[in-house]
């Protein structure tokens, strides 16, 4: 798996991040992080996905197809403060004053030297010659003083020498293998879905033990089987006989309220936002595919055009703040 950094520019920001984002997703990588800014040049989006590293020409074909988008960049991603967007606005220094060169100091004028007098000769004393010095006789070398042996009595006293650190032990990286899906184990979900009933809304506890009882790979299509199939039973319960809406009615009349009860959401309009999922722990697996099933069983049977498209655009298993599914028909 690979993270990249997708920088791109557009003109509207107006469902900007749904409509990438199903590009994101479709192409086989999930969305972990984030951010619009606006600039005069149009709107700045900052993505940070993560996926198999073969799939990343896909998601470059993608956004290029992608008519909302008029330039973008995909590097990998890295740690560390934002790198700013290659499309932001430039800001430029003003320019330097100019130098203001130093006034010449004025020359002086040369001065004429006057030669020097001559001296009447005198008589000089002579000056008694000093005895020579003789040369100081260097002192004797210095003894080198040899330090005490520690009393044995003391030994105990002395701080042993500390031995260098060990250089700690590589530890090996293990190769990602990527896992072809399975099909839904339909056994352990009949299994699960009476205790799903039975406890509702506290469903975690036993969405939880179905996780442990598939196989890795029949892990999220079987989660998405039980959501689909206790949405379409809460539906049944508490909204049977409701006439046919619009999806933006659908998902504020029945959605919200409905999952609601099992976990903290929010609607924002460009998708909805749940927060603290129980079956998405920070760095392990998700479980969004619930959550899918789970609108796809509860708002499919209420929409007037009969279709329904659910994208998992972000999660915090992969280290996002919330976890976001995009809902359109």
């Amino acid at each position: 798996m690979i993270e990249l950094e997708v920088q791109a520019l557009s003109a509207t920001r107006d469902g900007l991040l749904i409509d990438v984002g199903k590009a994101v997703v479709a192409s086989g990588f999930t969305l972990q992080r984030q951010r619009l800014v606006q600039d005069p040049h149009g709107v700045l989006m900052t993505l940070v996905v993560r996926g198999p590293a073969r799939k990343q020409r896909a998601l470059e074909v993608a956004l290029e197809a992608n008519e909302r988008i008029i330039s973008f960049e995909v590097t990998p991603f890295e740690d560390g403060p934002p790198k700013p967007h290659f499309a932001a606005s430039r800001t430029f220094a003003r320019e330097p004053a100019p130098l203001i060169k130093p006034a010449a100091e004025p020359v002086a004028a040369p001065t004429v030297v006057e030669p020097p007098k001559a001296v009447e000769p005198s008589v000089i004393p002579a000056v008694p010659a000093q005895p020579e010095r003789q040369a100081p006789t260097p002192p004797p070398p210095l003894q080198q003083v040899p330090e005490p042996e520690p009393d044995p009595d003391f030994m105990f006293l002395l701080e042993p020498k500390s031995s260098p650190a060990p250089a700690p032990a590589s530890v090996p990286v293990e190769p990602f293998v990527e896992m072809m899906p399975l099909e839904p184990d339909v056994e352990a979900v009949d299994k699960a879905l009476p205790r799903l009933q039975f406890d509702y809304p506290r469903v975690f506890p036993a969405l939880q033990k179905l996780e442990e009882s598939v196989v890795a790979a029949a892990r999220e299509p079987s989660l998405l089987l039980a959501g689909q199939r206790t949405g379409s039973w809460v539906f049944a319960r508490d909204h049977g006989a409701a006439t046919k809406l619009d999806l933006e009615e659908a998902i504020k009349r029945i959605g919200v309220p409905a999952l609601s009860a099992v976990v903290e959401v929010e609607y924002k309009g460009e998708g909805l936002h749940i927060r603290n999922s129980p079956l998405c722990a920070p760095n392990g697996h998700s479980g969004c595919k619930f959550f899918s099933g789970y609108l796809e069983g509860l708002l499919g049977p209420a929409l007037a055009s009969g279709s329904l498209s659910i994208f998992e655009v972000c999660c915090r298993s992969y280290g996002a703040d919330t976890c976001i599914l995009a809902i359109s028909e």
